[in-house]
């Protein structure tokens, strides 16, 4: 091999090196920043063999289970259960929850798995159409029934304060 060969071929391999490095690295930074979404089933039983591990980032999918809205009276702080088709998991949370969050409402919370069946949230979004729900998560909600708003009773009729 001539010179001018050689050289071309170590430029082509140093480029080549670079940017699989390059690639490595971003896939690295990334690996923090991804969340997997998990159903309460999932998170108890395990998600294709592998159960999520303690302190792992995730994302929660399920209806909230009624009567287990359990609000804090000197703090933003709540806790509740969600459910899809099997075991529960108990979801806390310290801060508004979104207008639209309620007892037999589905939710998507993310945050970091604390226990075997528990998630701190950081985050709790409210689905605004029962109607829209993502493949994944229809099939693992079949059996659920969606409860509508007008057959719930108000916060303030069960909390005994009537609003006053």
């Amino acid at each position: 091999m001539n010179p001018r060969r050689k050289q071309r071929l170590a430029v082509v391999g140093i480029i080549g090196f670079l940017i699989v490095s390059a690639i490595g690295l971003m896939l690295y930074a990334l690996n923090d920043s991804i969340d997997l979404f998990y159903t309460p089933s999932e998170i108890i039983e395990g998600k294709n063999g592998q159960k999520p591990q303690v302190g792992q980032r995730l994302r929660i999918g399920g209806m909230v289970v009624p009567g287990s809205v359990k609000r804090d009276q000197e703090s933003l702080a709540v806790s509740f259960d969600l459910i899809d088709t099997g075991p529960t998991v108990t979801v806390t949370y310290t801060g508004i929850l979104p207008d639209l969050f309620r007892e037999g409402q589905g939710i998507v919370a993310t945050g970091v798995l604390t226990g075997a069946s528990s998630i701190k949230a950081q985050e709790v979004l409210a689905k605004h159409d029962e109607e829209y729900m993502p493949p994944e998560l229809a099939e693992k909600m079949k059996g659920i029934k969606h409860v509508k708003p007008e057959n719930m009773p108000s916060y303030e009729s069960s909390t005994g304060s009537g609003g006053k």
